[in-house]
């Protein structure tokens, strides 16, 4: 039952977004899509209420951080991977100063979409 309620796309479920904000990267205003609309879509789509789809939405994030937090390596076929990637010390400087800051080493999660999820991004904005 999982595996429906997390490959949805057979479904033809579309989130529709709730919210504009603006892209600065972009220089664009862009549909920001929450983790309620989420819920509401996968809901309508499954049937199920929308407790049950915030639990199941609720549990895939906390087994996501949680591997995460072991260092560990989350691959969904088709969709991408989540990894926790090292970012090196290293010296910055501060731009009103003009003096050296050392930025310590860090862990971050990352995520990495699959070839097949950056075609069909790319096909559909292009």
């Amino acid at each position: 039952m999982i595996a429906n309620i997390l490959s949805f796309s057979h479904l033809g479920l579309r989130v529709e977004p709730k919210r504009l904000t603006y892209n600065h990267t972009r220089s664009a205003w862009r549909n920001t899509v929450t983790k309620a609309d989420i819920i509401d879509q996968i809901s309508a789509g499954t049937g199920l209420t929308k407790l049950e789809t915030e639990a199941v939405v609720n549990g895939f994030i906390s087994v996501v951080k949680a591997e995460l937090k072991r260092g560990g390596r989350i691959d969904l076929r088709g969709f991408g991977s989540f990894t926790v990637q090292h970012r090196a010390a290293r010296t910055a400087r501060n731009p009103r100063k003009n003096i050296p800051v050392h930025v310590p080493a860090t862990d971050i999660p990352a995520f990495k979409p699959s070839k097949e999820f950056k075609k069909e991004v790319d096909d559909a904005i292009s």
